[in-house]
């Protein structure tokens, strides 16, 4: 079993990553829960739920199965979810476990943040975006006007990573999970990216997949654990996701997969990279190689006004400007203030030139 620690002052806290580990997850825990609460979508629930419930010994172990996609990170959830586990008697002695993708660990963890002013959770990640999003502490819904804008920094008391789990995905959330590790190799480890590069995500095997996986892990550990509420260099984890999250409230969520949309933003951020900073990027090969392995891209010039307007309502805007995370060369990002004049020209220049559609 892989075992990382995630260092925080709010709480401290082990991801475990383990093939079938999914059932041995009260072994794990470090105390006893009057009752335990299970949040998970329609496609997780029919494979892996059960194996949750059975591996606990008392028969105060709930399960509530919500719609699967980004969609489901809404307020109504939300207040479904409060109200199911008022109905169910949970109370401060209570687990939930957060059973799925980043969708369900994001929506699960903003409902421990705030039933009862806070509960424990565990994140058990079924995907491999989620290696990403269930590390760090970050809880949230969408506003119709934005991705994430209702939320909190809450961390969850383990994250258990079952392997095995990743076996059941489609490809187009293999793909999807593949840009968050791409990310975070562009962000730290160009060696790493170099790696990522010369695979093919139709023959990537397990045993190779986890090992991405891991190096991902390891370099959000380092940047969360030195910056835990994301007030100085925690924010390079966004890199790509400027134009990302926007895509994904214009189009309307689901529409795009988060990773879908976060590939396209890493292109964009290369454009504006080169032009704002002169930086010298593998712009031919990423290209290349989000072509090879099947990602979409629908943005066209009629969307640019709307997705500046979104960009700049984004919770990174600070005095007009949204805060963007670029790239002087691999391994070397840095924030670079942009109003949205020049972000639409760079938008407008990134669609014309052709580089987006490449």
């Amino acid at each position: 079993m892989e075992r990382l620690v995630v260092n925080s002052s709010l709480q401290s806290y082990t991801i475990y990553m383990e093939e079938k580990s999914r059932f041995k997850i009260p072994k794990l825990l470090k105390k006893e829960y009057s009752s335990i609460l299970i949040i998970t979508d329609t496609n997780v629930a029919k494979l892996y739920s059960n194996d949750i419930v059975s591996s606990f010994p008392h028969d105060k172990v709930y399960v509530v199965v919500v719609d699967a996609g980004e969609q489901t990170k809404s307020l109504d959830t939300f207040y479904y979810l409060h109200t199911k586990a008022i109905e169910y008697g949970l109370d401060r002695e209570s687990l939930i476990i957060a059973l799925g993708g980043g969708v369900i660990g994001d929506l699960a963890g903003f409902v421990a943040a705030t039933f009862m002013r806070g509960i424990d959770y565990v994140q058990m990640p079924t995907t491999i975006l989620a290696h990403d999003s269930s590390v760090g502490g970050k809880v949230a819904i969408n506003h119709e006007k934005g991705k994430n804008l209702i939320g909190s920094f809450y961390p969850p008391i383990l994250v258990l990573y079952d392997t095995d789990t990743l076996k059941t995905l489609p490809a187009r959330e293999v793909r999807s999970g593949f840009a968050e590790i791409i990310k975070e190799a562009m962000l730290a480890d160009s060696d790493l990216f170099d790696r990522l590069m010369s695979v093919s995500l139709e023959g990537l095997t397990l045993e190779a997949l986890n090992r991405f996986i891991y190096s991902g892990l390891q370099i959000k550990i380092k940047l969360v654990e030195a910056d835990e509420k994301e007030t100085g260099n925690r924010k390079f984890l966004n890199l790509g996701h400027t134009l990302g999250h926007a895509l994904e409230a214009k189009l309307g969520y689901g529409v795009l997969t988060h990773g879908e949309a976060v590939a396209i933003g890493l292109l964009f951020m290369i454009y504006v990279s080169e032009r704002e900073l002169g930086a010298s990027l593998p712009t031919e090969t990423l290209i290349k190689w989000f072509k090879k392995n099947g990602y979409i891209n629908p943005l066209t010039l009629d969307m640019v006004d709307e997705l500046v307007e979104i960009i700049m309502h984004d919770k990174k805007t600070v005095n007009q400007k949204i805060q963007m995370i670029l790239l002087r060369n691999l391994a070397g990002p840095i924030i670079q203030p942009l109003e949205a004049k020049k972000l639409k020209s760079y938008l407008q220049g990134f669609i014309v030139d052709g580089i987006s559609k490449r």
